[in-house]
């Protein structure tokens, strides 16, 4: 069976976005797919010429997503969005569960970092919720806030 994560997010980051949300871990196949979908590879020496990091992990957050409020608050579209997307601490939020359900390992993290330039490498750990943009005001971390929500794995 796969593995579900099920939390009831509150209106910290607004109203649309409070409810329930359901993620359930994806196939291997699934996120390899995903990663090869976004990924530019040389035609010769098969070596990773450029990669979506951003791309990859709003479309495994979409596939690990099974459940979500009445009203569909999160899109392919707004996890992508630049300028109408959803909040950030929310997609560090997201992607952290999707992560941990799907099994980013260490491993994998550094296969990644090894074949990435440095702007790649910030985008991935912003994506991951590791960095902050430098764009805009900071906001506090999740971590030295109130949890938003109760899991029940």
């Amino acid at each position: 069976m796969m593995r579900q994560e099920k939390f009831d997010l509150d209106e910290r980051f607004g109203k649309e976005y409070a409810g329930k949300y359901v993620f359930q871990e994806i196939t291997w196949a699934k996120r390899n797919r995903i990663i090869h979908k976004y990924t530019k590879y040389h035609p010769a020496t098969g070596q990773v010429e450029s990669s979506d990091l951003v791309a990859i992990q709003a479309e495994t957050i979409m596939a690990s997503l099974h459940a979500q409020p009445d009203s569909k608050p999160i899109t392919l579209e707004k996890l992508l969005g630049e300028e109408q997307g959803i909040p950030i601490e929310l997609g560090e939020l997201f992607s952290k569960i999707v992560n941990r359900l799907n099994g980013v390992s260490d491993e994998d993290l550094r296969f990644l970092l090894e074949r990435l330039d440095e702007e790649s490498r910030i985008r991935l750990f912003q994506s991951f919720g590791f960095v902050k943009s430098s764009a805009g005001p900071q906001g506090n971390s999740l971590s030295s806030q109130q949890k938003p929500f109760s899991n029940s794995s």
